[in-house]
């Protein structure tokens, strides 16, 4: 059946095994609808990059662990030699995530962990996968001027007619040649540009992740809005009500040479 796996998907967004916390944000992300829209299927080779808390891996990890194989790209490992503190913040979520991922693996299965310093996968990634996904990264990668190196990188890394899944924070359009893109917000258009400078090519968007509500003017950004809710008790029920940030999903292939 074609829906059998967004049936699955939706099955697993809503499992037991995730937090409550996890599970209110569904209706903001959408993970079974987005995910049948990149075309996922069981059996492909997945790479996720920086899951972070493992919002999305909680989905990916059970629904490929049978016939299929997860491969999370995680933030660098503190070995010590890291001075940021945003960089040391995340060292820790991920290694917090593999942890879990081993202590549960009857119900994730067996992942597999790299890791992606921007612009660089480590170790080096060779068409070794069906689909790259990527949620709410790239502005973090375009902040350190790596948006066109990280993708790079990916389009190394997928197989030829890979799919790479990006989901981002969307700014304002004001024109065809300008926009508005306060903190953590990307311009839809030059995004799909880098992409395909970097060798992709858009096969289709979807408006799955998009929130009218969300003006993209406020102090702090995209922070301002849920989860992160940047600016505390100012302003909070109002930031609630607008709820997570309008988000551009775009689906690229590497094309078969």
């Amino acid at each position: 059946m074609a829906d059998e796996p967004k049936l699955v998907l939706q099955l697993l967004a809503d499992a037991e095994q995730r937090s409550t916390e996890h599970k209110l944000r569904n209706k903001y992300r959408k993970p079974a609808e987005t995910l049948q829209f990149f075309g996922i299927e069981p059996q492909m080779s997945v790479l996720e990059i920086w899951p972070g808390h493992g919002w999305y891996t909680e989905i990916l990890a059970p629904f490929l662990k049978d016939d299929g194989k997860l491969t999370l790209a995680q933030f660098r490992h503190n070995d010590g030699s890291l001075k940021e503190e945003r960089s040391i913040f995340w060292a820790r979520v991920s290694e917090r995530l593999m942890q879990r991922l081993t202590e549960q693996s009857d119900y994730f299965g067996e992942v597999a962990n790299i890791e992606l310093d921007p612009p660089l996968l480590s170790p080096p990634q060779q068409e070794q996968f069906d689909m790259v996904l990527t949620f709410r990264n790239a502005h973090i990668w375009n902040e350190s001027g790596h948006l066109y190196g990280t993708l790079q990188s990916i389009f190394q890394a997928l197989k030829p007619g890979g799919v790479l899944g990006m989901v981002e924070h969307r700014s304002a359009r004001l024109s065809d040649i300008s926009s508005s893109a306060v903190e953590g917000y990307l311009d839809e258009a030059y995004v799909i540009q880098a992409a395909e400078l970097a060798g992709f090519e858009l096969v289709a968007s979807s408006e799955l992740n998009a929130n009218p509500a969300d003006t993209k003017n406020y102090p702090k950004g995209v922070y301002a809005l849920p989860p992160t809710l940047a600016m505390g008790q100012y302003n909070k029920q109002q930031y609630i009500a607008i709820g997570e940030s309008d988000r551009m999903t775009l689906k690229f292939i590497k094309p078969v040479e």
